[in-house]
């Protein structure tokens, strides 16, 4: 009698714990480039719809920072990065599985508030006397903001490293500085509060996005799904209305 009462004791235990499983809604955790809050928050609510229960959770940092949380183990699903470079270090680190794709491209801008208070009107024209602002290097938005300036042959310093591109766009729409240098999208994003300048040899040169499935992705299936809406019609259609140029 005693192991009959155990077993129908352990049998309504193991039933709980099942009914709190499967009333837990499922979290896609996806680790994203700064430049793509607009797109990814868009999309987040695509997601969120045609999976009921799934919340997806968004962690948007610049992508060196974010291929360290993956190599490192911090939780995160689908990693998407701003440049080749990026994924593949962490491709090579063991913190992806499978193949990463492209899905888009960016190329850098210079802007100025709108009122551009130094009266800058090129590249060329940064100077010592103008305060602008990069991301640090190892961000893909400052990497390729340095290549550019030494091509340009601007031999003047920035003011600040901004952690990512965002920083340096805010930095620039509050009036902090004088001038930054952005991708077109968040250029885009700003509207008016900035005027855009292009830059010489920077269409020849842009940066390329990628996305994969990380090592510690928990449910692969949704994974995949965030990357083939990312890749597919309707995610392609969301990234160029942001500006970017897409597959």
């Amino acid at each position: 009698m005693r192991r009959f009462a155990a077993v129908l004791l352990l049998a309504s235990s193991l039933a709980g714990c099942t009914n709190v499983t499967a009333t837990k809604p499922n979290e896609l955790t996806v680790l994203a480039a700064s430049s793509l809050t607009g797109v990814f928050t868009e999309l987040q609510s695509q997601f969120e719809a045609t999976h009921p229960g799934v919340k997806v959770k968004l962690v948007l940092d610049s992508s060196a920072t974010l291929s360290q949380m993956v190599e490192q183990g911090a939780p995160g699903d689908v990693l998407a990065t701003a440049d080749q470079r990026t994924m593949d270090h962490t491709r090579i680190a063991g913190g992806i599985v499978g193949q990463a794709d492209q899905f888009a491209t960016n190329t850098m801008v210079l802007i100025v508030p709108a009122n551009n208070p130094a009266n800058i009107k090129s590249l060329g024209g940064l100077s010592a006397k103008t305060d602008f602002v990069v991301c640090v290097p190892t961000a893909p938005c400052g990497a390729a903001a340095a290549a550019l300036l030494t091509t340009n042959h601007v031999s003047a310093q920035p003011a600040s490293e901004e952690t990512d591109v965002k920083a340096v766009l805010n930095k620039v729409v509050t009036g902090e500085a004088d001038a930054g240098l952005v991708f077109t999208t968040d250029a885009l994003s700003a509207g008016d509060k900035v005027r855009q300048i292009a830059i010489p040899g920077a269409s020849q040169a842009p940066n390329t996005y990628w996305i994969a499935q990380t090592k510690q992705a928990e449910v692969s299936s949704l994974a995949q799904d965030w990357i083939d809406l990312v890749l597919g019609p309707n995610g392609q259609a969301v990234l160029a209305r942001a500006g970017f140029a897409t597959q």
